[in-house]
C-alpha cells in the first residue's frame, strides 16, 4: 500500500489545492468519507460542507465545499467542486455577516453556505 495519494482540489472557476496526502475526509451524499493510500475506487456527489485533507508534511488544509464530485482511483483523488474555498482564504466576518443576512432573507441555501464557510474556518 502506498503511504500517500495525489490530491487535486478543483472549483468550476480554479485549481484551488494540488498536493500529497495521508488522509481526505469529505461529505458526500451518503454520509462523511475518509479516503487514504489504497482506498477502493470510488465516485460520489459530493455535498456542502467542510474537507479536510491531512498533508503528507503532516500539515492540515481545511476548504469549503459546495457541490461536484469526487473521484478516486490509483491513489489519485479528485474532488471536483461547484464553488471551493481554503478556509485561510475565508473572511470570517463577511461570512457571519453572509449568514446573518440569509437567515433574516429565509434563504436556506445562502444560509448553507455561509454556515460551511464558517465550519471550515473552525475546523483548521
Amino acid at each position: 500500500m502506498a503511504a500517500e495519494l495525489h490530491v487535486e482540489l478543483v472549483a468550476a472557476d480554479r485549481s484551488v489545492w494540488s498536493g500529497e496526502a495521508t488522509l481526505v475526509v469529505a461529505r458526500t451524499a451518503s454520509g462523511d468519507i475518509g479516503v487514504m493510500p489504497g482506498h477502493q475506487p470510488l465516485l460520489g456527489v459530493l455535498e456542502s460542507g467542510p474537507v479536510t485533507i491531512r498533508t503528507s508534511e503532516g500539515g492540515t488544509v481545511v476548504a469549503a465545499v459546495h457541490g461536484g464530485f469526487i473521484s478516486f482511483a490509483d491513489n489519485k483523488l479528485s474532488l471536483l467542486a461547484e464553488i471551493a474555498e481554503l478556509s485561510d482564504e475565508i473572511d470570517v466576518q463577511s461570512a457571519e455577516r453572509d449568514l446573518e443576512r440569509a437567515k433574516a432573507e429565509g434563504d436556506a441555501f445562502a444560509e448553507r453556505r455561509a454556515d460551511v464557510r464558517l465550519r471550515a474556518v473552525a475546523a483548521r
